[in-house]
């Protein structure tokens, strides 16, 4: 199921009087609920989860963190070479590498193109691609694959 499907169903949400959806395509399965204004949900114990295979999901529109953060006073990169920094989203486990037995996306020195996939990290057993926001050469990759990693944390340096 792809994200586009997903707005139309929150669209679909906003817009109806119902409280909850649940939509099931194959072994894929999404549920919405609203929560009413006003009121505290505790987190149920599947939010919002799409269940796929292992493998890393096509690309979603979403803003860079980097593009946020470099609007106001930034905090001084002391350790980071120069370059346009490339900053995680979320937080997840990091990897290098679509599995084990693939080579990495990206090596230190390897040119990339605006677009182009970095790494990968998995958040929620969901696989969301890391993507290059500036074209140019990888200067250094700033984490090990496998490693767990936190919002904002540079990964990479494009040069």
């Amino acid at each position: 199921m792809d994200l586009r499907k997903i707005k139309k169903l929150i669209d679909l949400l906003e817009e109806s009087n119902l409280a909850e959806i649940e939509i099931k395509e194959g072994e894929e399965s999404v549920r919405l609920a609203r929560v009413p204004k006003g009121h505290y949900a505790a987190p149920a114990p599947a939010p919002m989860m799409v269940q796929a295979e292992a493998r890393p999901q096509p690309p979603m529109p979403m803003t860079s963190p980097t593009e946020a953060s470099t609007g106001g006073s930034a905090k001084p990169a002391s350790n980071l070479p120069e370059g346009h920094v490339v900053r995680a989203p979320m937080v997840g486990t990091f990897y290098l590498s679509p599995a084990p037995d693939k080579p990495p996306f990206v090596t230190t020195g390897q040119a990339v193109k605006a677009g182009e996939t970095l790494a990968i990290i998995e958040a929620m057993k969901m696989f969301n691609p890391i993507e290059a926001d500036v074209s140019g050469t990888v200067v250094a990759i700033l984490t090990e694959s496998g490693q767990p990693i936190e919002f904002d944390q540079p990964l990479f340096v494009i040069g």
